[in-house]
């Protein structure tokens, strides 16, 4: 069964028609993939596809999860999508969307568009963590607004979409604020002529030191990052995933394209230092996990596992590199504006999204599940304290 708008027809797809649809796109994020549904092993996933006639013309994945004690209900979730054509009329793309999902069961959907609306230059953005005046990055004058972001967000929510991500950027979902870095037409000399001083000397140091990273490295290696990890883990105050979670990861991302996921491991005198996970789709690299040791933090092993991820993203013919996450807190006294003041040191720039919003197909269910949520995050920060 398919549900249309004029010129669109939403309809289920094969794992393979996805596939092909994202390996023809510059940019489509590693969480609108078909392999991602098979590492999400929690959530029934599918892959959906927009037609014009016969013509596919956008993809989303789509990961189902049923509500407690109501088990033919499930929230549809779509991470960082769809794939779609965000600068036109977009309840072409979502009514549709919404009408099939709600005949298959979904009480609601969430969905992150991957459209920004906001960008700072990694200028601006030591500007204002030097002004005290400056207290969120939202505050800093000077950032250019899009306007298919402001358009996005003043659609969904005139059409009853509410928005989910909280104010410090971070959540259960995926991050409203990233920091990247431009690459498209750059050379080696020009990323690092845009970095500040200190990432290029921490750079240079851990060359002189002899920190050697290696790429690509097989199971013993990520049982290795994997312990790396956990130590990071309790020493930041983050709950770890499970290796089993990164075994899955590589397998199912790795079966479907051998370039989408390289592991990045520096050592020093024998020693593994950092290490990271690279994860790269079309023309976006991005930088999706990382790790460090306590000691020997003065050899910068983290500085030399992102530069030869940046080089590698720069020979892949990449447009961005994706530092992932940060908080917009620009206050002296967040410990999260660390975060932003070492990605800012990199250049590049500072970016928000439209973030993610829910539709509610079925306002009593949704409102119960909100509701159960709300007890579950109470409930862990009782136990926290």
């Amino acid at each position: 069964m398919s549900f249309s708008e004029p010129g669109r027809t939403v309809a289920p797809i094969t794992a393979a028609e996805h596939l092909a649809f994202v390996r023809k796109q510059r940019s489509v994020s590693f969480l609108q993939t078909p392999a991602w549904g098979r590492v999400k092993t929690e959530w029934r996933s599918e892959s959906l596809g927009w037609f014009a006639g016969r013509e596919l013309v956008g993809a989303g994945l789509v990961l189902h999860r049923p509500v407690p004690r109501l088990d033919r209900f499930t929230l549809a979730y779509v991470p960082e999508g769809p794939a779609v054509d965000w600068t036109g009329d977009i309840d072409a793309w979502l009514d549709p969307l919404a009408a099939h999902l709600k005949a298959h069961g979904a009480f609601a959907i969430r969905l992150g568009p991957p459209v920004r609306t906001h960008t700072w230059s990694a200028g601006r953005v030591k500007e204002g963590i030097a002004d005290p005046g400056s207290r969120r990055l939202t505050e800093v004058s000077g950032g250019w607004a899009d306007p298919v972001g402001a358009r996005v967000t003043a659609r969904l929510a005139a059409r009853g979409w509410l928005p989910q991500s909280p104010e410090d950027g971070f959540g259960t979902g995926h991050p409203q604020f990233k920091y990247e870095i431009p690459l498209a037409g750059r050379t080696e000399d020009d990323v690092l002529r845009g970095m500040n001083q200190l990432w290029r000397r921490n750079i240079r140091t851990a060359a002189r030191a002899g920190v050697e990273v290696t790429a690509g490295a097989g199971p013993d290696g990520l049982a290795a990052f994997h312990d790396l990890y956990v130590h990071t883990a309790a020493r930041d105050g983050f709950t770890p995933r499970p290796l089993r979670y990164f075994e899955t990861m590589f397998a199912a991302l790795g079966a479907e394209d051998p370039g989408r996921v390289r592991l990045y491991l520096a050592h020093h005198e024998g020693d593994l230092v950092a290490a990271a996970v690279l994860v790269r789709v079309g023309g976006h690299a991005v930088y999706a996990y990382g790790a460090s040791a306590t000691r020997k933090r003065e050899v910068r092993g983290s500085n030399a596992c992102q530069w030869a991820m940046i080089r590698d993203a720069l020979a892949a013919g990449c447009d961005i590199y994706d530092l992932r996450g940060i908080t917009p807190t620009l206050d002296a006294d967040d410990p999260h504006v660390g975060l932003i003041r070492f990605k800012a040191g990199t250049g590049g720039r500072a970016v928000r999204y439209v973030g993610e919003w829910d539709l509610p197909l079925r306002p009593v269910v949704y409102r119960a599940f909100d509701l159960y949520l709300r007890r579950r995050e109470s409930a862990r920060r009782r136990t926290r304290t």
